[in-house]
């Protein structure tokens, strides 16, 4: 895996961000089965429905200081629980979703269908960077136990995918917007902001979208972007773009 501070020299061909959880790999659906261990952890003091919205309230608030990934997410678990249970819940209680924390970093990289192949393909033409949120320590560590690292030129793990951080990273590799594609799962992270600078994105969606990740519908009416059922399709798209 490439991983330099000097970019390549970029040619006519899209240079590629690429998104990884749920764009490449699971992930999603691994914080769902915490959380729902966590809604009958808490039932005894409050319903499904009831909880999830105070772990969202609580997951919003960590977001600035804390960012995204497992961290903030067991911090979130551990505030809803002690807000709910009106202090009464124990370090026991407390020590298990800690515990459930530890399962998340540990959880196997079980790649989606098609990724390698299309991945391989891709960097046939293009170059590939791949620009993820969340814990830096776990995302890297996802990334060399994809065994997908040697397709990537760099690694960017973001705090935030918003217009000011990607105008950030085409400044800093000297990237023109107008020869960027960014792909990925979350129309919020990796569409709406990328086509804010003048880039193109591709909307590959995933079965399972965590809730602060899905966008406001009156931001979808003015903007136009491909949907991708499978990455697979997205060397097809690129090859429209380019005739």
């Amino acid at each position: 895996m490439l991983n330099q501070e000097n970019p390549p020299k970029f040619s006519n061909s899209f240079v590629l961000g690429i998104d990884a959880d749920d764009t490449l790999w699971e992930n999603e659906a691994w914080f769902y089965k915490i959380q729902d261990r966590f809604f009958e952890l808490m039932s005894s003091w409050s319903a499904p429905q009831d909880t999830n919205a105070a772990l969202l309230e609580n997951e919003r608030a960590s977001i600035p200081q804390y960012g995204y990934g497992v961290t903030s997410f067991v911090r979130s678990m551990i505030l809803t629980a002690i807000q709910i249970s009106n202090d009464e819940i124990g370090t026991k209680e407390i020590a298990q979703i800690v515990s459930w924390g530890d399962e998340l970093i540990d959880a196997p990289v079980d790649l989606l269908p098609d990724v390698e192949e299309t991945l391989s393909e891709l960097s046939n033409n293009h170059h590939l960077l791949l620009i993820t949120k969340g814990d830096v320590l776990h995302q890297r560590a996802k990334v060399e136990n994809s065994g997908l690292s040697d397709f990537f030129w760099n690694i960017e793990v973001v705090g935030e995918k918003d217009a000011a951080v990607y105008e950030m990273l085409l400044n800093r590799y000297g990237i023109n917007p107008e020869m960027f594609v960014m792909i990925g799962n979350s129309v919020s992270s990796d569409v709406l902001p990328v086509l804010n600078i003048g880039a193109k994105a591709i909307h590959v969606p995933h079965h399972t979208t965590w809730e602060l990740e899905i966008p406001d519908p009156k931001e979808l009416e003015k903007v136009d972007f491909p949907i991708a059922q499978s990455i697979s399709e997205v060397p097809g798209i690129l090859s429209g773009w380019n005739e």
